[in-house]
């Protein structure tokens, strides 16, 4: 037996891992990790096929292309914004900087299950602020509050849950939180909410505004770049200094920096996607409810299914694989009885429904 010994805390840590088993086939309909419905941008394609030849290059430090994209994409100032190795690493870097051994991280009861995964391996204690109806209650963080709080959680539309904390909640948050606690807004989903009423907000607007507060991006939902893992921030300049002192010198490779600066100018397709979400969203969810089973209301591209009871949901996830349907068990999140799914093709929407509509009738799931 080996006498290497990790940490203590990483001995009964809940370990992340996207579930992507269980099909029939190695190429299953797979609506269990929130990817982008029509994959990528081909402009983001087409960059990607013009750089072969620059594949033994190390990549810029600071891909000054990418930041001026994302910057003319998002009117923020280039100077605070640090692109990383998918919003995951930023996670993982704040826990890092801010978290001593012993530090308290206040994480959303159904918060995305990275925060308390990076809080631990810093060394740092998650303090778990209850939800109320799967929603975010901004009181019940404030009760969290302790001397050792020094960071807080947020993802706003919340995954798995799908559900967004109003502008009102994120203003009373930081009004109550000390200066010296530093409030993450993870903002994954936003673009699903663009056109949205003022009542939501990516949070950029306080990064400008406060010293403590910081904002997160992705390139994996909307923009369909999953796989290159790309991510980027929105920083006060002194933690910005600190993440990007201690980030990795080429931590974002030059293929996703390539394809980033292309999908993220590609307003065509953005479009075509937020209208596509649109479309399929009330429509999957409309056969869903018809066949018996309750969709839960989304702010995302996903949305939650809640089942009788935690078996049923169980068989209806063996039902979907056995279609060649994947969807995310939510027992890891606290919620036996819920699958997640997220939005897809036309075509696999179709399939989708059809499933449902047969499993109406199973007792094992639909008793």
């Amino acid at each position: 037996m080996s006498n290497v010994k990790t940490k203590t805390a990483l001995a009964k840590m809940d370990i992340y891992r996207p579930d992507t088993s269980g099909a029939i086939s190695a190429d299953p309909i797979r609506l269990s990790v929130n990817e982008g419905a029509l994959g990528p941008s081909p402009k983001a394609v087409a960059a990607l096929r013009q750089m072969g030849d620059r594949l033994h290059r190390y990549p810029e430090q600071i891909d000054r292309n990418l930041v001026d994209a994302i910057a003319a994409y998002s009117g923020l100032d280039a100077a605070r914004i640090l692109p990383a190795n998918g919003s995951d690493e930023l996670i993982a870097l704040l826990a890092t900087a801010y978290c001593n051994d012993g530090d308290e991280a206040i994480i959303t009861q159904y918060g995305f299950l990275v925060f308390r995964q990076s809080v631990t391996v810093a060394g740092g204690v998650p303090v778990i602020a209850p939800d109320t109806d799967l929603t975010v209650s901004v009181d019940a963080i404030l009760d969290c509050l302790s001397p050792r709080t020094k960071l807080i959680f947020l993802a706003n539309p919340n995954n798995p849950t799908a559900t967004m904390i109003p502008r009102s909640d994120i203003e009373k948050l930081i009004a109550h939180v000390p200066d010296h606690v530093v409030i993450v807004l993870d903002s994954a989903y936003a673009e699903y909410l663009d056109g949205a009423d003022g009542d939501f907000t990516d949070g950029a607007e306080y990064v400008d505004q406060y010293d403590n507060v910081v904002m997160l991006r992705t390139f994996s939902k909307i923009f369909g770049l999953g796989s290159l893992r790309l991510g980027w921030g929105y920083f006060p300049p002194d933690i910005y200094a600190t993440l990007a002192t201690i980030r990795g010198a080429f931590s974002v490779n030059a293929a996703a920096a390539t394809a980033g600066a292309a999908a993220i100018l590609d307003k065509e397709f953005y479009q075509k996607s937020i209208a596509h979400n649109n479309k399929w969203m009330p429509l999957i969810q409309d056969s869903i409810r018809q066949a018996g089973f309750d969709a839960l209301p989304s702010q995302a591209n996903f949305f939650l299914i809640r089942f009788a009871h935690a078996e049923a949901a169980s068989r209806a996830h063996e039902y979907l694989a056995s279609c060649n349907i994947l969807l995310r068990k939510m027992r890891p999140y606290g919620l036996p009885d819920c699958l997640r799914m997220s939005i897809g093709t036309d075509a696999e929407m179709e399939l989708v429904a059809a499933a449902f509509k047969d499993m109406a009738g199973i007792k094992d799931i639909n008793p």
